[in-house]
């Protein structure tokens, strides 16, 4: 599935609010394509997940590579004890956390399916697929979508914390809105069939331009609509201001 992004529109001459159209086309434009493609069958995903949690993108593919090559297949894992889990992801970080996660949600997917075929999630309704996943020990919005839209190519939008950050400093939803419910109002904003490349453009600028810390205004092409910026560039200023000058 690939979505094609449209020419870089022209800029408002005037501030208006960012919308979620405007994402897809000002930040496809700016990126290019956003190709879907099947990373790890649903189940493999939930683990991947769990151990994606507050550690890097390598440090988390590291952790699930060693822990597939030690066990093999996921029966392995669900059979083995928590320690042996914990030494096979210990590169990921946090193994001693997320190695009972990993056995015990392997344990009740297997107690109440029979294996770990999770396909069946694409023939159910969108809210209900979450909801059955969203059921299992420790799976929240963020994991559920995840396993959704990445394994199954389904509608479902997840929101880590770029997406998150960026969401709020553009508008597309409130200042006081949370993570979990971030998931439920930005979803709806655009059609199904976009709803993958609105997720990958927000993630993609938030590591790209819209950081954390020092995000750069001046490189961003939704900056004339951003609710932070003058936020941003006052601070900015502000910590430009208290640096030594250089002495001659």
């Amino acid at each position: 599935m690939q979505i094609q992004p449209l020419e870089q529109p022209p800029k408002p001459r005037r501030r208006r609010k960012v919308r979620a159209q405007d994402v897809l086309d000002y930040l496809g434009a700016d990126y290019g394509p956003a190709q879907w493609h099947v990373r790890y069958s649903p189940a493999e995903e939930l683990v991947y997940t769990i151990l994606s949690q507050h550690t890097s993108d390598l440090n988390s593919e590291r952790a699930f590579t060693n822990l597939m090559s030690v066990f093999e297949s996921l029966d392995a894992v669900a059979d083995a004890p928590v320690e042996a889990i914990e030494e096979a992801i210990r590169r990921g970080g946090l193994a001693k956390q997320k190695a009972p996660r990993i056995k015990n949600v392997l344990g009740q997917i297997r107690e109440e399916i029979g294996s770990f075929d999770l396909t069946f999630l694409a023939d159910m309704p969108l809210d209900e697929a979450k909801a059955w996943l969203k059921r299992l020990n420790g799976i929240g919005p963020k994991t559920a979508a995840i396993i959704l839209c990445f394994s199954l190519g389904m509608p479902a939008m997840p929101v880590d914390t770029h997406i998150f950050r960026v969401s709020k400093r553009l508008g597309l939803i409130g200042p006081k809105v949370n993570a979990d419910k971030a998931h439920d109002l930005l979803e709806p904003m655009v059609a199904p069939q976009d709803v993958f490349a609105f997720h990958m453009y927000l993630i993609q600028h938030g590591r790209q331009v819209c950081k954390a810390q020092r995000p750069n205004c001046n490189e961003c092409v939704l900056a004339w609509g951003c609710r932070e910026r003058p936020k941003i560039e006052r601070e900015a200023k502000r910590l430009r201001s208290k640096r030594p000058s250089k002495s001659k």
